[in-house]
């Protein structure tokens, strides 16, 4: 379901007189752009912490001062916005402000609405029954496209028509006032905008990704190259890589959810999440589930929000969900032990997963998929489930090709590829690079350069997580032709016989 715009439910809000309306929103100025918009004729008072009411400085550093002028105004035609009271509202919070503000609404004194604006949604028990939350997106690319527009004059924008469209890209995922800042910023250093402030642009976004400690932005995702074996996702990777384009939506395919990728360690879930993002041209972002949940009551689902807020706002961009079973696997169990938190923000998550319809496309990862709701399994939430089992030997042969060519490109063929494939049995490709870089630093100790016979020796040395943990790989790959997931190669052998 499509929600509404910000400023028509803003509008909608005003028109029928609902008297406490609560605004999540970074961007202050953004919001009071759409108040003047949707109510032209009312005249907006604002108060914060610091400074008080804007047209007297009453109430500043006394919430409880400034709230109580509401109750004497008799005046029409005024829309009082409040900032700051968030940090009233954070448990333990301050009851006379809980309760002024509950009895101004109970007692019909607040004759013009009341806008609190806050970065995020704090509100008491008492109070969120009588409050009408809104939640202000980032501006999105059609916005953000328009914003330049007006903002920026034609004569400082030396910019192809492709070179303004990564522009735009490169600026969402932030608010309005951050453009406006590092688009100044761009032409006070060179006089105008042109495609080396791009780069600029992208770091400021990374650092601002990075500040809010939800998401990692990883600049610089792995080419396909990078990968041996996997030829099916592969395969299923190249053939959506048009899938975010115009020409895709025009001819009426639906954006892609995402997929899960289950394996035991090593096995190339991490390193293709990377690929995706490179094959299809998009932003990564990384989510560290555990960076959701926090001390705070409420807080939690409010950083799934916020996530949630960001990773739209980035959007066509993916978003790479890192061992997602380390957080919710409790849950398919029966379980959590932290008073429904987990359900909470899983409820939120998988809820967003199967209704968005901007282009995120989510990658999770998973070891221990058993433990895993079923919920999160079912249709609708991924395009398609991958299990990447241990490579074949041919799949081997690939992955000690690639990071050959990678460490020593001029002598790749004085490595027999398929000797060190034979050797390698049940190794995973993590394991494969492992024992390499044990082969250069064994050469490394000799002053000489690394040969085939160290590599051999190194895997002679190694014990490889398949020998150790047989019972769980079995146990995966039993899951995989039970549930019918799609396997990420070719040649999948039965269980019975690996």
């Amino acid at each position: 379901m499509m929600m509404p715009m910000a400023d028509d439910e803003l509008d909608l809000l005003l028109r029928s007189k609902q008297s406490l309306i609560y605004v999540c929103t970074l961007d202050r100025e953004h919001l009071l752009a759409i108040l003047r918009a949707v109510a032209p004729r009312s005249e907006i008072l604002t108060w914060d912490m610091a400074r008080g009411w804007s047209d007297n400085g009453l109430g500043a550093g006394a919430p409880v001062l400034g709230l109580q002028r509401l109750s004497k105004s008799i005046g029409t035609n005024i829309i009082y916005l409040m900032e700051d009271l968030h940090f009233c509202f954070q448990y333990p919070h301050q009851p006379e402000n809980v309760m002024l503000m509950r009895e101004l609404h109970y007692l019909h004194q607040l004759h013009c609405p009341l806008i609190v604006c806050a970065p995020t949604v704090i509100l008491p028990i008492e109070l969120r029954e009588i409050f009408s939350v809104v939640e202000l997106p980032l501006p999105n690319y059609q916005q953000i496209k328009e914003f330049i527009t007006d903002h920026v004059a034609d004569h400082c924008l030396k910019l192809s028509e492709l070179g303004r469209e990564y522009l735009v890209k490169a600026c969402q995922g932030m608010s309005y006032q951050r453009i406006k800042q590092v688009l100044a910023r761009s032409i006070v250093r060179s006089g105008y905008i042109d495609e080396s402030a791009i780069p600029g642009i992208l770091h400021e976004k990374m650092q601002i990704i990075r500040q809010t400690g939800l998401l990692e932005f990883i600049p610089q995702p792995e080419s396909l190259k990078r990968v041996g074996g996997l030829e099916q996702l592969k395969q299923w990777v190249k053939l959506r890589r048009s899938a975010f384009s115009e020409s895709a939506q025009r001819y009426g395919i639906p954006t892609p959810k995402g997929l899960l990728l289950v394996g035991i360690q090593g096995t190339g879930k991490s390193l293709s999440a990377k690929t995706i993002a490179h094959e299809w041209q998009l932003p990564l972002l990384k989510l560290d589930t555990g960076r959701l949940f926090a001390g705070l009551v409420g807080e939690s689902e409010n950083r799934t929000r916020e996530m949630i807020r960001l990773a739209e706002a980035v959007a066509p961009c993916v978003l790479w969900i890192d061992e997602i079973d380390k957080a919710f696997g409790s849950m398919g169990q029966g379980w959590d032990g932290d008073s429904g938190t987990s359900r909470r923000v899983f409820a939120s998550l998988i809820t967003w997963m199967q209704e968005k319809t901007s282009p995120v496309f989510i990658v999770a990862t998973a070891n221990q998929v058993e433990s895993l709701p079923a919920e999160l399994l079912r249709k609708g939430r991924f395009d398609e489930i991958f299990f990447l089992n241990l490579p074949t030997e041919r799949e081997r042969q690939d992955i000690f090709r690639v990071h050959l060519q990678r460490l020593r490109p001029t002598r790749i063929r004085e490595f027999d590829l398929s000797l060190l494939a034979k050797n390698s049995k049940n190794f995973s490709g993590a394991e494969i690079e492992q024992v390499i870089i044990d082969a250069m630093y064994r050469a490394f100790s000799r002053q000489e350069d690394f040969q085939n016979e160290d590599i051999i020796l190194s895997i002679e040395e190694t014990v490889p997580l398949a020998e150790i943990a047989g019972e769980q790989i079995n146990a995966l790959k039993r899951w995989a032709m039970q549930t019918g997931a799609r396997t990420a190669s070719p040649d999948f052998p039965h269980p019975n016989h690996s």
